[in-house]
């Protein structure tokens, strides 16, 4: 899940913990089910890869999964023994500023029960707080 930049390192960064005050569900489908944050925080490559495998593991062929985020921001770490100073660390892993309101995946079902179980489980692998967002029309 590595994508190329010019730059390989990056700093910190500030203000993905700011709050919008208009948040659109637009393009909203039936049958629908859509998992969106309430808070903000950090989503890591390995917890992406965790909830993809969950869901498509519990929807098999019955749904379609669509994921809106990618770990673009490296994170970088310095070595246990390494004293302080001598520059930046090398890039240890890949991580998404994740805002709130942000939708973090959608499933496309018929089957509107097992794709809720199927963002129940993803809602545990996850460090940030989430809800799930129905649009079916009964």
């Amino acid at each position: 899940m590595i994508r190329r930049f010019s730059i390989k390192k990056k700093q910190k960064g500030k203000g993905f913990n700011k709050v919008d005050n208009l948040i659109q569900f637009r393009n909203l489908n039936f049958k629908v089910l859509k998992l969106i944050s309430i808070s903000h925080g950090r989503i890591t490559d390995k917890q992406i890869v965790a909830i993809t495998a969950v869901i498509n593991k519990a929807i098999k062929k019955i749904g379609f999964l669509k994921l809106n985020v990618f770990p673009y921001h490296p994170v970088t770490k310095k070595s246990l023994g390494i004293r302080m100073g001598k520059g930046k660390g090398s890039i240890n892993h890949y991580v998404y500023n994740m805002s709130i309101g942000t939708t973090i995946c959608w499933i496309k079902s018929d089957f509107v029960l097992k794709a809720y179980k199927a963002l129940k489980l993803a809602q545990s692998r996850l460090p940030i707080k989430t809800k799930i967002l129905n649009t079916t029309v009964l």
